[in-house]
Order: structure tokens, then C-alpha cells, then sequence
């Protein structure tokens, strides 16, 4: 398994980076970096992990990241296939907190930058105007140079700064730095529970992928990830679930066994814990839209 606990660094003859990522699929790995990052998904959909929440990702969602908090998009199976001809598209922006110097945080002027900094150790869900307006910018960023760039990005983050379009993603604040050897053990339990999530998987086959006992690996698992690995295992499921809801036409019932669930009843009621409302309900709401 790569190194994935330091994705990029910033030339030292940078203020900052900004990339356009045009891919069969996004990077697979779950990873943190010293950066911050703002990320514009432009085109694909998966799920995404951002500290201890898990969600569905679609074009158009702009996402802003603080230091060492750990995150991965993933791309849905499909982008995966060797005959796949999906892509996807997006941009992302990498910034330290002393791009305009080391003393410039401390000046009165920028005090609302120093809070958005704080904010973004949790991650935040940007929507409205405001994301309108960043996605925007983001997107003529890459094109430019020198000067140009810097107005561009201080427009940005004057916008990232000053909006209440904000939603904070994670629950809890990820203080310690990830190491490598982390990182792997995540990635592979994260890798097999995507591949093999609509089938039963075991706390002991779960454990003996990464060397641990069953009861190590519990306790490691819940530490890390602020949930049991059962309730994780009931997110992923519920939110592939959601997607099949939304974009096919499928029996509750088949969509219930696709999931990885066993009985309806189960089904419904984990549905209802995790997205607050019957999964009926929630077909009605979604297809009204």
C-alpha cells in the first residue's frame, strides 16, 4: 500500500497550489496532509469520508478541509471497471495557514480568515450563493498566473470567510497527525467493506485482514472512526441504498437484499436511525424533487 498520509506539498516558491483532476476515478485512498484544501467536484459520484461522517458525493458539492483531517472520495464501482468509459472532474486548492506570511493572521483585517481556519477543522459543506460564487472562481483559478491568481484567491477565501452558507461535516476535531501505518490499515478495511459491503462480513474476517483480534480491532475502530464497525457498516450499506432509491426504479424489497441487508424489517429500521425517515418516505421526497 502507497504512502497516503501526506498527499502534496506546496512549493516553497508558492503561495499556493491549485490542480484540475480529471481522472477515471478519484484518488481511492484515505488520506490526510498539513494543507488546506478546498475541493469543487465537477463531475462523478461515490461516497465520501471526511473525519467521522460519511456521505454520497455529486457534481457540483465544494468541500473545505482543514490540516490532518483525514478524507477520501470515492468513485463508485462502476468508474472502477476496465471497460469503464465514466470520468470523472475537479478541482482542488491547496493552502497552508501562512500563505500571505507568517504575521499576516494576526492583523485585525484578517481575523475572519483565522476563524475560517478554526471552522475548517471539521470540514465544511458549502451550498447557496456562496458556492456558487467560489465554484466559479475555482474554475477560471488553474488558467491563471501571478498576480491575477492571488486577487482570484483572496477573493475566494474572502467569500469562504464571511458566507453563513456553511455546513460543518465531521462531529469531532482530528488533532493527531495520521501515520502511514494508519492510513494502510483504514484503506484496506475501507477497500474490502466497499467491495464486499452487500454481503455479510464478520468483525473476525474484518480483524484478521489487518493482523488485529477481534476485540483490538473493535476498540481500534470506534476510537478512530467515533462509531462501532457494525453502525459503519449499517452508513455504507444505507447510503448505497439511498442511491439506488434516487436513481433507479427498483422494489424496495430488491434494493433491501442489494444493500447487504437481510430482512426488510431490518432494513426499514436502520434506514429510518440513519436518514431520519422511512425509506417510502423518503422515495416520495426524492422523486418529488
Amino acid at each position: 500500500m502507497k504512502q497516503a498520509f501526506h498527499k502534496t506539498s506546496i512549493p516553497p516558491t508558492q503561495m499556493f497550489v491549485v490542480k484540475r483532476l480529471q481522472e477515471k476515478h478519484f484518488d481511492p485512498l484515505w488520506h490526510s496532509h498539513p494543507e488546506y484544501q478546498l475541493f469543487l467536484v465537477l463531475k462523478g459520484s461515490g461516497t465520501r469520508f471526511i473525519g467521522d461522517n460519511i456521505k454520497r458525493f455529486e457534481p457540483g458539492e465544494l468541500i473545505f478541509t482543514g490540516p490532518h483531517l483525514p478524507h477520501l472520495w470515492r468513485s463508485d464501482d462502476a468508474y472502477f471497471a476496465r471497460k469503464s468509459d465514466l470520468q470523472t472532474d475537479g478541482i482542488v486548492l491547496y493552502l497552508n495557514e501562512n500563505f500571505l506570511g507568517n504575521q499576516m493572521q494576526d492583523k485585525e483585517e484578517l481575523i475572519a480568515l483565522k476563524k475560517l481556519f478554526s471552522r475548517s477543522d471539521r470540514g465544511l459543506e458549502f451550498y447557496g450563493k456562496s458556492k456558487e460564487q467560489v465554484s466559479s472562481m475555482l474554475l477560471s483559478l488553474p488558467n491563471l498566473q501571478g498576480i491575477p491568481s492571488i486577487i482570484k484567491l483572496l477573493e475566494i477565501v474572502q467569500i469562504l470567510a464571511t458566507t453563513k452558507q456553511y455546513h460543518f461535516i465531521s462531529s469531532v476535531v482530528y488533532q493527531d497527525v495520521v501515520n502511514e501505518q494508519e492510513t494502510d490499515r483504514i484503506n484496506l478495511v475501507y477497500e474490502y467493506v466497499m467491495k464486499n459491503f452487500r454481503q455479510k462480513i464478520t468483525l473476525q474476517e474484518i480483524a484478521s485482514l489487518v493482523h488485529m483480534t477481534p476485540t483490538s480491532f473493535s476498540r481500534y475502530f470506534t476510537m478512530k472512526n467515533n462509531r462501532p464497525f457494525s453502525s459503519f457498516i449499517s452508513e455504507i450499506r444505507i447510503k448505497h441504498a439511498c442511491k439506488l432509491i434516487a436513481e433507479t426504479e427498483l422494489t424496495m424489497e430488491h434494493i433491501c437484499y442489494e444493500s447487504g441487508f437481510n430482512t426488510l424489517s431490518n432494513f426499514n429500521r436502520q434506514f429510518k436511525e440513519i436518514v431520519g425517515q422511512q425509506p417510502t418516505v423518503y422515495k416520495k421526497e426524492i422523486k418529488s424533487i
